[in-house]
């Protein structure tokens, strides 16, 4: 009996970089495979999207693929530049009068959505440096919410929340265009 997956790899027949995994070696090299896959995954899901990128899951959610893009981008921002860096930033998104406008904010606007993904690629590119810059990952940094902090954890909470997030990445994914994939 054949069977076959509902889902196949989002790349199709290209080769995909998300499932090359290293399985033994460094800690710090596997824990960077693992956050890039998933920060892959989060391009991967958006890809070839515009307007759509702001459509809502369903009402009454703000959920949305820019809003989730938004959203990641602060995510990447508190830990690294805020928590580690200790740079004295603030979140791009949330107000004190709205928590949640990185979702409610993530509008069909052609320049809104490249800024969004502008400013997701800057945070990323710093926290790629700053782990690259990091003596080790006993790095450690100030969480308003968590208190102390290291690097090490950051890492694992990033692929956390972005796993999780990927997933509501999937379902929306599947909603605008029917696009399933891995």
């Amino acid at each position: 009996m054949t069977t076959s997956r509902r889902a196949v790899f989002f790349t199709g027949e290209a080769p995909d970089s998300r499932f090359g995994s290293i399985t033994t070696g460094d800690e710090r090299a596997m824990l960077l495979y693992f956050v890039r896959s998933q920060r892959e995954t989060l391009e991967l899901k958006c890809r070839g999207l515009e307007a759509e990128l702001a459509e809502r899951a369903v009402a009454p959610s703000a959920l949305s693929l820019l809003g989730l893009v938004r959203h990641l981008t602060d995510v990447e921002r508190r830990w690294f530049r805020m928590a580690l860096a200790g740079h004295d930033v603030t979140p791009l998104y949330p107000t004190p009068d709205n928590a949640d406008e990185d979702f409610d904010g993530a509008v069909a606007e052609p320049g809104a959505i490249a800024a969004a993904w502008e400013a997701w690629r800057a945070e990323v590119e710093f926290a790629e440096k700053f782990v690259a810059e990091a003596p080790d990952l006993d790095v450690e940094g100030q969480s308003p919410l968590f208190g102390t902090v290291s690097l090490r954890w950051v890492l694992l909470h990033l692929v956390q929340e972005y796993a999780r997030h990927n997933g509501h990445a999937d379902l929306l994914r599947e909603r605008i265009d029917g696009a399933v994939g891995l």
